[in-house]
């Protein structure tokens, strides 16, 4: 049975997770065995459980107890459920609840590139990416469109950020990921040194004089591929195209440059599926 506690005092230590910590304490990378991260709606939450994660805790508005958190209440047996009007959780979070349920879930052991990447045919790496909600985006259009795994450059944003989980529908959950590198220092040249040991073919998704089009037979006909997508604005770096084996474009009409990383991901990812 769920252990009910109402919210009265918002200073409370038990609610630090959901009210003062940042995403780097949350992670808490000097003890990862220790690290969450919270998980927003119904739906998300479920389907963080349906993946094995631990929940810790639940923050919901009142209402939701016996309305459509029944389900998830009813598979996270003991655990802590603090409750509150809409108004005060507001207060507690700083923002308002879009589907009015939160869980802290223990974050789990990153598997390796090696690992995520052993039966993968095409995957995706996010370099330097930091808005939550592209790469939330970004893992939801790779689950519906075939990516085996994403890998993530060290300047990339957190996949388990609480916004790029809900915008993700919690496939960040259902996608396997990993960190390509500890630090700056590891991409490109080291990253894609491993991903060619790995037998992948690497694209670089960028506009340039030499690219080659996205429909491109050859690509298609790679055997392991990994599809290369730049930050907001700038793109990719100079050193990443250099470094990779090709450098792709999406044709363009009515004078358009570019598209956004998340749609430009969902054209790539279609594109290049494997058949």
């Amino acid at each position: 049975m769920p252990h009910i506690i109402e919210v009265t005092d918002l200073t409370a230590p038990e609610l630090d997770v959901y009210a003062r910590l940042t995403e780097a304490q949350l992670r808490n990378r000097l003890e990862p065995d220790k690290g969450v991260f919270i998980a927003e709606s119904p739906k998300v939450i479920a389907t963080a459980l349906d993946a094995g994660y631990e929940p810790l805790s639940l923050l919901m508005e009142r209402r939701h107890i016996e309305g459509d958190a029944q389900p998830i209440l009813a598979r996270c047996g003991g655990i802590p459920v603090y409750t509150a009007e809409r108004e005060m959780l507001a207060r507690l979070t700083g923002f308002e609840l879009t589907r009015g349920v939160l869980c802290a879930m223990r974050r789990p052991r990153l598997p390796s590139v090696e690992e995520v990447c052993a039966r993968a045919r095409r995957v995706a790496v996010l370099e330097g990416i930091v808005d939550h909600t592209n790469v939330g985006a970004i893992f939801r259009s790779a689950a519906a469109l075939g990516i085996d795994a994403v890998l993530v450059t060290p300047t990339c944003c957190d996949p388990f950020y609480r916004r790029a989980v809900r915008v993700s529908m919690g496939t960040v959950f259902q996608v396997p990921w990993a960190r390509i590198g500890e630090d700056a220092a590891d991409w490109p040249q080291k990253g894609v040194e491993r991903l060619h040991a790995l037998g992948f073919r690497t694209a670089a998704m960028a506009l340039t004089d030499d690219s080659v089009s996205i429909d491109d037979a050859q690509l298609a006909a790679e055997p392991r591929l990994a599809i290369v997508l730049g930050t907001e604005g700038d793109g990719l770096s100079p050193r990443t195209i250099a470094a990779c084996d090709y450098t792709v474009k999406i044709p363009m009409a009515h004078g358009v440059d570019s598209l956004n990383v998340a749609a430009a991901s969902a054209v790539a990812f279609w594109q290049l599926r494997t058949k």
